[in-house]
């Protein structure tokens, strides 16, 4: 009877092992470059949580909404703006109705320098520096808000020429944090910990300053059967994925 019984639990663990990796699936996510850190915890709880995973890539997000109107790979999409998203869902290659806003960006003024930027910003009107970092404007949601501020400031023309433009944020932060650029416009879940800036000086901007940065998320058609896409769509919108993205300073959608 005893050798009865652990030959039914072996073949009771093995379905149950059989089933988890049958059930299981791996979804190919693309990631504004901003949301890297929030996206990678919030992954990693939701891997535990649905038993499915997911792989992510991150970058520019004009780069991806390019990359997935010519066949790119990826099931879902977290853009840094609206605009890419909306894009994908009128050439037909998204699944309809997927479309949401996920979180709103906050953007910051950034120097590596302790003491550097000041709580107003208003080192920028100053000549205290050679060089602003700034992500791409034509392709980066973060670095068209700064060109926003600076615009709004009236301080465009006069600064302009001292831009480092990064590819994305990411290569944006790179250049402030080894001092090839003395500050610059960098996405406050950067620099974040908290509820603090951490490391160097700052200015987190007033929204008033420039266009609010809705970042959408949609799932594309490619993962329409894939239930690890499903899940990480719904997975997103969940309690313990919202707290992490308050973590890092980002507002949420109403």
């Amino acid at each position: 009877m005893q050798a009865t019984f652990i030959s039914r639990t072996v073949i009771t663990l093995a379905l149950l092992v059989f089933g988890q990796a049958s059930w299981s699936a791996t979804v190919l996510v693309a990631v504004a470059a901003n949301f890297s850190k929030p996206m990678t915890e919030i992954v990693s709880q939701f891997e535990k949580a649905t038993g499915h995973s997911a792989k992510l890539s991150f970058g520019s997000s004009g780069k991806f909404v390019s990359q997935l109107e010519n066949g790119g790979p990826f099931e879902v999409l977290l853009s840094a703006d609206e605009k890419g998203p909306e894009k994908l869902e009128q050439a037909g290659l998204t699944v309809p109705n997927s479309r949401f806003v996920y979180a709103l960006g906050r953007l910051v003024l950034w120097s590596a320098t302790p003491n550097f930027v000041d709580d107003k910003g208003k080192i920028l009107m100053t000549s205290n520096f050679k060089h602003l970092a700034l992500a791409d404007p034509k392709v980066a949601p973060y670095g068209a808000a700064a060109i926003d501020v600076l615009k709004k400031l009236k301080l465009f023309e006069k600064l302009q020429p001292l831009f480092v433009q990064g590819e994305n944020i990411a290569q944006t932060y790179q250049f402030i944090s080894t001092a090839n650029a003395e500050l610059g416009f960098l996405a406050l879940s950067q620099v974040i910990k908290n509820g603090k800036i951490v490391g160097g000086s700052g200015w987190i901007i007033p929204d008033n300053l420039h266009a609010p940065i809705r970042q959408g998320a949609v799932l594309m058609k490619k993962g329409a059967e894939n239930p690890a896409a499903l899940a990480l769509i719904d997975y997103l919108k969940s309690i313990p994925a919202l707290a992490i993205i308050k973590k890092y300073g980002y507002d949420l959608a109403k």
